[in-house]
């Protein structure tokens, strides 16, 4: 049996914890000038993956 090959982009992207997948939250990288102190910090923290996209992240990440 071949080798599994896993995403990289989704490797870097997507974290497994227990059932959970999480994700770190966009738009947190540039342009923070006009964007709120109470939205960059939420923006900071990771958040759970939808139920909908949960199939095809466990598909990329060889799961």
């Amino acid at each position: 049996m071949p080798k599994l090959k896993v995403r990289s982009a989704a490797k870097k992207r997507f974290k497994i914890t227990g059932k959970k997948i999480t994700k770190r939250s966009p738009f947190k990288s540039h342009l923070l000038e006009k964007k709120s102190a109470v939205r960059k910090r939420r923006l900071g923290m990771s958040s759970d993956l939808s139920a909908g996209d949960k199939k095809n992240v466990k598909k990329m990440l060889g799961v």
